[in-house]
């Protein structure tokens, strides 16, 4: 279930004919307000059954270490054990936002990901991102 701050925090919307879910983060949340938010993500991605997604992050402005450690080693992997198939999860991203996260001490190239559970991929276009999750 969802309140009115998750929704204003995470927008989440399915497309049903592309298998595509897409989450829209408004704005930069306070560590408090992330678990109820992925907890909803959770929630729409398997009832979708989605194991494609676009977050968008763009009005995000800080990367959280704590989040992101718990992200890869326990959201990410369950996520996708429950979905019994690769997630594959494009981040959109500013350019500022995106550096920060390439220099932070958790950032995996893509290559790190071969025979993992899920991939995580940045992108400062919607449609390459968008042509990324669907190449595979």
């Amino acid at each position: 279930m969802t309140n009115a701050s998750t929704a204003e925090l995470l927008h989440l919307t399915y497309q049903d004919d592309r298998g595509l879910l897409t989450g829209r983060w408004g704005y930069q949340p306070d560590r408090s307000e992330l678990a109820p938010a992925y907890d909803h993500l959770h929630d729409v991605a398997l009832d979708c059954r989605a194991q494609r997604w676009l977050l968008d992050i763009r009005q995000r402005t800080l990367p959280d270490p704590y989040t992101a450690q718990w992200l890869f080693n326990e959201f990410y992997p369950d996520i996708a054990q429950q979905l019994s198939g690769q997630l594959r999860v494009a981040y959109l991203v500013g350019p500022r936002l995106r550096g920060l996260i390439e220099a932070g001490p958790d950032f995996q190239p893509l290559s790190a990901y071969a025979g993992r559970p899920f991939i995580i991929n940045f992108f400062g276009e919607e449609q390459a991102a968008i042509d990324w999750l669907f190449a595979a």
